[in-house]
């Protein structure tokens, strides 16, 4: 086996690799001593990746050594537990520290086997390689690379073949949907959402940049929101809503997109109505908020108390009303109907 830096793994790096890749771990920490790989820390597992990433990964962050660490998914693929692989290589380190660093990092990801990593990160300070910094990673791997100018007037053209019409729940809708990429503000701003430290975020397109940024995130209560409406302009909304229902207290998630009567121009309404279900696809699946509740509206004086309350929580039917065959005409039913012919002798 040839080797970059000539540097190869301990017998007992090998062998907790192994066990590793079973799902016995969910952190390693992996550095270079004496010219070789060595075990530098370990993680089980106790509850969900995300829920002890910050807690497990922040700790074995030295400021002036460069590491690797190993960090295991709960999702797999056909070869087993998918995992992350961070290369720590902080800013401060000694110059041949790094370059060893470097040097070596396809080695090891040959010795754990690359088919079992997910996502490779590198960092040299510890928001690169937080969980916030994970997932502004994925959400800028999931944003769509730069076009070439033949590439962007096409896409110019399918834009302009969009019906501006398009509801919430339609179908028929041309295209899928156009995944501008956000802002690191609006990013920002939703992890606060997701971690509750705010309960309302408000994005707005960002037309020059072909981003979404975001627009506000005032403290809001249920009662402000229509406020938060602008009036001439489309928007996107997340609203956390606390209430109660069946005796429990609850706070969902209310997505709202805002598009108000027919003062936007035909690019804005085109533009918001596109960009839509990408975005309410980057923030479930990258970010993690689960939405409850997807809305469209014209004006913010929709959302009443009870409005929201009937579409978090529609009135289930238990059984239909059995079809009751309506009376005949009140008093007298009339002459008696002829239901078969007369035999001979008998009269009408």
């Amino acid at each position: 086996m040839s080797h970059q830096t000539g540097i190869q793994a301990a017998t007992e790096v090998k062998e907790i690799f192994a066990k590793a890749r079973n799902g016995a771990y969910r952190l390693l920490k992996v550095v270079i001593e004496k010219e070789t790989l060595v075990l530098g820390g370990a993680k089980m597992a106790s509850r969900k990746w995300d829920q002890e990433y910050d807690a497990f990964v922040l700790p074995l962050l030295q400021e002036h050594m460069p590491s690797y660490l190993l960090y295991r998914l709960d999702s797999t693929n056909n070869q087993g537990y998918e995992w992350l692989f961070l290369s720590w290589s902080p800013d401060r380190s000694p110059v041949r520290q790094k370059m060893l660093h470097a040097a070596t990092r396809a080695t090891l990801k040959k010795e754990f086997g690359g088919g079992h990593i997910k996502d490779e990160i590198y960092g040299t300070v510890e928001d690169d390689v937080s969980l916030s910094g994970y997932r502004r990673y994925l959400i800028a791997q999931a944003a769509p690379q730069p076009l070439t100018a033949a590439e962007e007037e096409l896409r110019q053209i399918k834009l302009n073949e969009v019906q501006t019409d398009i509801g919430m729940d339609t179908k028929q809708q041309t295209m899928t949907g156009v995944a501008f990429p956000m802002q690191r503000d609006a990013v920002q701003a939703l992890e606060q959402f997701r971690e509750k430290r705010i309960g309302y975020v408000q994005l707005e397109i960002d037309f020059r940049n072909e981003s979404i940024k975001l627009s506000g995130s005032s403290p809001t209560e249920l009662k402000d929101l229509p406020k938060r409406i602008p009036k001439d302009v489309a928007r996107y909304h997340f609203f956390l809503y606390k209430h109660s229902h069946e005796g429990d207290y609850l706070e969902s998630t209310v997505f709202i997109y805002s598009m108000p009567g027919y003062t936007c121009s035909i690019r804005e309404r085109m533009l918001y109505s596109t960009c839509k279900n990408p975005l309410i696809n980057t923030v479930e699946c990258n970010l993690g908020i689960q939405i409850a509740k997807k809305l469209e509206i014209d004006n913010g004086e929709e959302l009443t108390p009870e409005f929201l309350y009937e579409e978090v929580h529609p009135k289930q039917h238990a059984h239909r009303q059995a079809f009751a065959k309506p009376k005949g005409p009140a008093g007298k039913k009339g002459c008696r109907r002829i239901t078969r012919p007369p035999g001979d002798g008998e009269e009408y």
